[in-house]
């Protein structure tokens, strides 16, 4: 089964976490529990990260998570707000994983990720933070214009169609609501509470997380490390093994293989 995803076997799975049902997409399954990676995608959309989910699916226990849900039409697992999808997110790492895992999340996923490691380090190995969004100078509406237009420029035209399907069934309205609330976010103030080894990777023509940004969550960090790769914002849509590479550079710096 699987969206997409060729030749490598993948499961959808449903599981309980915080009295709420949540779609993942599982790979990996024969190996160790201790080897165990959660993929949180940037406002919901999950296709341009199966090849990411593929590559980690080779050495660990793989999911990408759908939160807040919009694989599937509503109703979805949880608002789409960052707050709730950080607190949904924590309920199924508390539920389904035999342990701590691996766990990286891309743009607003990076901004979920760093959250539930900061707040919750039981539950968390290591992170990996691809992407992440918002500096402050792009916490407003018009902040976002200039980024968007140096970005999309250096995007593959296949990122369009691995994620409209999920923002078509998210709607405008959705999308919205969840962009603002991760723009009153603050990642910076969490850095700092963050114990695990920490990677921060942007693309280098990624305008929505400049190089400045993606240094100074990386140095707040107490294991942190800072990385630019080819690429912009959906890097791991046409570098999906170079990503699923980064995240296993970051379960070797915690121990795990």
């Amino acid at each position: 089964m699987g969206e997409g995803m060729g030749r490598v076997r993948v499961d959808e799975r449903w599981d309980g976490a915080g009295g709420r049902r949540v779609r993942s997409l599982e790979t990996g399954r024969e190996n160790p529990d201790r080897r165990t990676v959660v993929i949180v995608p940037g406002l919901g959309a999950l296709g341009y990260l199966f090849d990411t989910l593929a590559g980690c699916g080779s050495w660990a226990r793989s999911f990408l998570l759908d939160v807040p849900g919009f694989g599937r039409r509503p109703p979805w697992s949880c608002a789409p707000e960052l707050p709730a999808v950080t607190e949904l997110v924590t309920r199924w790492l508390e539920s389904v994983p035999a342990g701590p895992v691996v766990l990286a999340g891309h743009s607003t996923g990076a901004q979920v990720a760093l959250r539930v490691a900061a707040e919750r380090s039981d539950l968390v190995r290591a992170l990996v933070l691809l992407g992440p969004t918002f500096p402050p100078k792009l916490r407003t509406g018009p902040g976002l214009i200039v980024p968007y237009l140096r970005t999309t420029r250096h995007e593959p035209a296949g990122t369009l169609p691995a994620t409209m399907p999920y923002y078509g069934r998210a709607g405008l309205k959705a999308l919205a609501r969840f962009v603002r609330t991760a723009q009153e976010d603050e990642p910076e103030k969490l850095a700092p509470a963050v114990s695990c080894p920490m990677v921060v990777a942007r693309g280098v023509h990624d305008a929505f997380s400049p190089q400045a940004w993606a240094d100074r969550l990386a140095t707040a960090a107490a294991d942190g490390r800072s990385v630019t790769v080819p690429g912009a914002h959906a890097f791991p849509y046409q570098h999906g093994g170079l990503t699923a590479a980064l995240i296993n550079g970051a379960a070797k710096r915690a121990g795990i293989l």
